[in-house]
């Protein structure tokens, strides 16, 4: 395998995909990362983890002084990747077929020469099982090779118009296009290895009408959302990538499509994100709602019914967290013979964080149901029952301490977010059960609300620091609080939250870049820095919205607009030189932009008027 020279920034990738999984592009137009066939399914791709050892699919112009450009066919996932020189210009176009079934996946990579003649060097050099198993390349003809996993049983094949020939793991092409040239590749998993796997014969005529179908897919879907507001573009990009992470299949959304990306350079803090975080999934379903995608939060609501049912035969609560076909098993692995992310290590599969205790997610589940029911189709008296199931698990254990919205990896506290959410549980259930005349313990969920409320309130105010602090007796404050007025716990205009919003911009506040706590004091138990929050910057803009400064939340808001990649999509966190860091694309992000969008969009037409 031709080695790389170096890991590029991940602000330099966009993403494809068909609802089953996702593929990193850089702006180079190499494919660095790429699980497949599934979201959860180990690596083909992953030289975005190790460079020498991972894996890519390259198509590199032989050009001198090249300018890189990326952008999407505007609402589309469709990908182009343009190479600018003196000698030529030429533009790759990525995407991947929706309208396929999960064992079918399809890579579609088509290179056109837009002026003068240009050499090309091909590199398709796949490593199987995140680079763990040992593969053969069959040529099959000079026009279609077969890659094997020697251990496994997985295989794809690469079918192009030009010729390729193998060495070992790996095919490779040379080729040369004229102006207005094109050259094509079509990278599948096929079921056997044999000349029955049926072939597609025309390869122009199948990709020329998969191009066609895929683009009018998302321009259909896109032109279904009802947010017809300021920052279009950023909305539907967000909305977009939000569709690309939710699987089409089960209903259920990945909070990001890759692990092992870290939020610093060096350092430990590298999760797998490849998996259904109940909070998540939520607020993806809110987003969607807001958006008019209620179809999306419906396909959601069967997969959390099959939870429920599930849980009935072996626990009483909810893990945080679960496959995206609702595996509960996470075990967590290290792949030691990855170097990781420009040497950052440990590179993580599987994610304990799904042992641990959450509180906070039966609010956020309830109060998407709550929205589902009241934008959406009415929820079913059955599926209210196993609801009821889950509040009085809340009612039960509302006091207990738990790991908190950020999974601390440490010892267990009473955190203000998890009491918070607890309150909003009970809440958006006794609306429903009313709105919905559902029989529930009226008097029991009643009274324990309003102990949640009075508890947060009373105990877990600082009066020093005159904040809400992060958990019962802390002195820390926490970026979490700023979803306190965003559910409706509070008033934006009490003046405990207002000295509140004050402190936060006081500590955790640089400009519109917002931290999630003070990393040094250690809290989470992990010895590394991170960058700030950019889903914490979204509630920041939305909180300053809310409480009336309508013109310094669309500053805010706009300057995080710079903090995207060139193609609109944002990791976990911004780091020290305003990078990306952290798995990438991040749902939380985007969902956060959505709901910041939203409000501002309301509020400036509310401005407007007077």
């Amino acid at each position: 395998m031709q080695k790389k020279d170096e890991y590029q920034p991940i602000t330099n990738y966009g993403v494809i995909g068909n609802q089953h999984t996702i593929a990193l592009v850089g702006i180079d137009a190499s494919i660095d990362f790429m699980c497949f066939p599934r979201f959860d399914s180990p690596t083909i791709f992953a030289s975005l983890l190790d460079k020498d050892k991972g894996g890519f699919f390259n198509i590199t112009p032989q050009l001198e002084d090249v300018d890189y450009k990326q952008q999407y066919l505007p609402d589309t996932n469709v990908l182009l990747s343009r190479s600018l020189a003196y000698q030529g210009m030429v533009e790759i176009t990525d995407f991947m077929p929706v309208n396929t079934h999960e064992n079918q996946c399809v890579l579609i990579r088509q290179v056109t020469v837009i002026r003068g003649k240009v050499d090309f060097q091909m590199d398709c050099c796949p490593r199987f099982n995140y680079a763990r198993d040992e593969s053969q390349a069959i040529s099959k003809s000079p026009y279609e090779v077969v890659f094997k996993n020697l251990v496994g049983d997985t295989l794809i094949r690469l079918s192009s118009d030009v010729e390729m020939t193998t060495k070992g793991q790996d095919t490779f092409a040379s080729f040369s296009l004229e102006e207005k040239e094109s050259a094509n590749f079509i990278l599948e998993a096929i079921k056997e290895d044999g000349e029955d796997a049926s072939k597609i014969e025309d390869l122009k005529a199948y990709i020329d009408r998969s191009f066609y179908e895929t683009v009018n897919y998302w321009k259909k879907w896109v032109d279904q959302s009802n947010y017809q507001g300021k920052w279009l573009d950023m909305v539907n990009r967000s909305a977009l990538t939000l569709k690309l992470l939710t699987s089409c299949k089960f209903g259920s959304p990945v909070a990001a499509a890759t692990f092992g990306l870290p939020e610093t350079i060096g350092g430990g803090r590298n999760w797998d994100y490849r998996y259904t975080w109940i909070r998540d999934a939520a607020f993806t379903m809110y987003a969607f709602i807001r958006l008019g995608y209620t179809k999306e939060a419906g396909h959601f609501m069967e997969w959390i019914r099959h939870q429920f049912e599930k849980n009935v035969h072996h626990k009483e609560q909810l893990q945080l967290m679960y496959g995206i076909d609702g595996e509960s098993e996470l075990q967590e692995i290290d792949l030691d013979h990855l170097e990781g992310y420009k040497g950052s290590k440990p590179v993580r599969i599987g994610n304990e964080a799904y042992q641990q205790l959450q509180l906070d997610i039966y609010g956020e589940l309830m109060d998407s149901i709550y929205l589902y029911d009241k934008y959406g189709e009415a929820i079913t008296f059955s599926f209210w029952a196993s609801l009821t199931k889950q509040i009085d698990y809340v009612c039960e254990n509302w006091r207990n301490k738990d790991h908190g919205i950020w999974e601390i990896r440490h010892e267990k506290q009473e955190f203000i977010y998890s009491r918070v959410m607890c309150w909003v549980a009970i809440d958006r259930a006794i609306r429903l059960a009313e709105k919905r005349s559902f029989p529930y313990p009226y008097e029991r969920w009643r009274k324990i609300r309003d102990e949640i409320y009075l508890d947060v309130y009373n105990n877990f105010w600082n009066e020093e620091l005159q904040a809400f602090v992060q958990y019962k007796g802390a002195s820390m404050l926490d970026a979490s609080v700023l979803l306190m007025p965003l559910v409706r716990f509070i008033s934006p205009y009490d003046p405990r939250w207002v000295s509140t919003l004050k402190a936060i911009e006081n500590t955790l506040v640089t400009d519109s870049l917002v931290y999630r706590y003070d990393a040094a004091q250690g809290i989470d138990g992990l010895n590394s820095e991170e960058g700030t929050f950019s889903v914490c910057s979204f509630w920041y803009v939305e909180c300053v919205c809310r409480g009336g400064d309508v013109e310094k939340s669309r500053l805010l808001f706009e300057k995080m607009m710079g903090y995207s990649n060139h193609v609109g999509l944002y990791a976990e966190q911004i780091g020290l030189r305003g990078e990306q860091l952290g798995n990438f694309p991040q749902a939380l992000t985007h969902l956060g932009l959505i709901s910041a969008a939203f409000a501002l969009n309301r509020d400036l037409g509310k401005s407007n008027m007077k």
